[in-house]
């Protein structure tokens, strides 16, 4: 007698563990995945990324239509039930290539897997309608304000207010859509030689159509954006120099720069995790050293150029990191105390280059504007990556440049050299 197939393909099961670890253990989504994925082939776990990620983003869209549609308070549901009707909701209103059936049948079967029979015939009525009208009613929503568009695309109101006044409502309507689509994969090449398209832009930029897992164990590539890539070539550093990485965990920037690196990471596993990075790319050139960025030791000090990835919003990397929109915060006031620490070690007359991964003026050219560091001009060396309004500075959009969201300035210390 054969044996009976699952009721829950594995894919949907893990996405669905995903989403519960996220929502109810205020988990982050690309590790939670990493331990659930375990197993799977390569198929599977790509779908269930896909799944997992996307219900994620869109949860604020998807739980509006489960209570249009359900005529109930997604808060109220058991969190079993809330997370098999966000992953239904998800294949159904906004996936193409998923069969209908599987989404609603296998949703439920979660939702009985749960030992929550009696939620069963609920389940079972919503996601029905979801297939009929849920992906016409998603389509409908209005984009007409901040508040609109952030419903229709599942964004927190205060994002969409943000990018709606620094961006206008079409560039902000274009910035949601483009970050609830997945980022290009793109590698910085360290050594040797690699399957892709080399950016014609970013000097060891790849476009590849995935991670070599081997090449990355071996130190040869580095998965890094474009936009991350560009902040490391704005630093400039050069053979001769001592140069200060205030931020520097998990070392993708601090180990493109030349010269004598001392790289600053605050958490001791991430410190000892820098260091492990640093040595398999053989950046022999690069320091760890476990502190405060705004509390380093005294001895360091003198340097000629400094880094100062500071912490942030992180909204422009909302694409690869689905659950950031959901408990991101801005942090102006920490990195200005950052890039204030990290002027009192950079000698008179030296660089300091400031950058966040947000769109978010407040903690951005605001931040710089306080700082009393004077902004070096760079849109005439990388004018493609002008900022719109501060030509001054350099500012990477998803919906523009695709690539993640990076804002850049370049700042000299008061003074001359010595």
């Amino acid at each position: 007698m054969a044996s009976r197939p699952p009721l829950v393909a594995p894919a949907r099961r893990v996405a669905f563990d995903v989403l519960r670890r996220v929502f109810e253990d205020e988990a982050y989504a690309d590790r939670a995945l990493r331990t659930a994925a375990v197993g799977l082939d390569a198929r599977d776990q790509a779908l269930a990324q896909r799944l997992a990620f996307g219900a994620v983003q869109r949860a604020r869209t998807l739980d509006h239509l489960i209570e249009t549609l359900g005529r109930r308070p997604v808060r109220r549901l058991d969190p079993p039930v809330r997370a098999a009707l966000r992953l239904g909701a998800y294949q159904l209103a906004f996936l193409d290539g998923i069969p209908r059936y599987a989404a609603v049948n296998e949703s439920v079967e979660l939702v009985r897997a749960a030992r929550l029979e009696r939620a069963v015939p609920f389940a079972n009525a919503v996601l029905r309608r979801l297939a009929e009208t849920g992906r016409d009613l998603a389509l409908a929503l209005p984009e007409e304000s901040p508040a609109e568009a952030g419903l229709r695309h599942s964004y927190p109101d205060w994002i969409a207010e943000i990018w709606w006044r620094e961006l206008g409502a079409d560039g902000a309507r274009a910035l949601m859509r483009a970050q609830n689509e997945a980022p290009e994969t793109v590698v910085r090449l360290v050594r040797g030689e690699i399957d892709g398209v080399p950016d014609p832009e970013i000097p060891g930029a790849w476009r590849v159509e995935r991670v070599d897992e081997a090449a990355l164990a071996e130190g040869r590539i580095w998965p890094q954006s474009r936009g991350s890539q560009l902040v490391g070539h704005v630093v400039g550093s050069g053979a001769g120099d001592r140069v200060l990485d205030l931020c520097a965990a998990p070392g993708g920037k601090a180990t493109m720069l030349a010269g004598d690196v001392v790289a600053v990471e605050a958490n001791a596993a991430r410190a000892r995790e820098l260091e492990d990075n640093a040595r398999r790319l053989d950046a022999v050139n690069v320091r760890v050293v476990c502190a405060d960025g705004r509390d380093l030791p005294a001895e360091l000090t003198g340097f000629d150029r400094a880094l100062v990835d500071a912490p942030c919003s992180g909204l422009g990397v909302l694409d690869s990191r689905p659950d950031l929109r959901w408990r991101s915060e801005p942090l102006p006031e920490l990195q200005l105390e950052l890039l204030q620490a990290a002027a009192a070690r950079v000698k008179p007359g030296g660089t300091i280059v400031y950058s966040v991964c947000t769109v978010n003026a407040d903690e951005s050219e605001a931040v710089v504007d306080v700082s009393g560091l004077e902004p070096e001009h760079l849109g005439g060396e990388w004018s493609q990556f002008a900022h719109s309004r501060r030509p001054e500075f350099l500012q990477t959009l998803p919906h523009v440049h695709g690539t993640s969201g990076f804002f850049i300035a370049r700042l000299r210390v008061p003074g001359r050299r010595p």
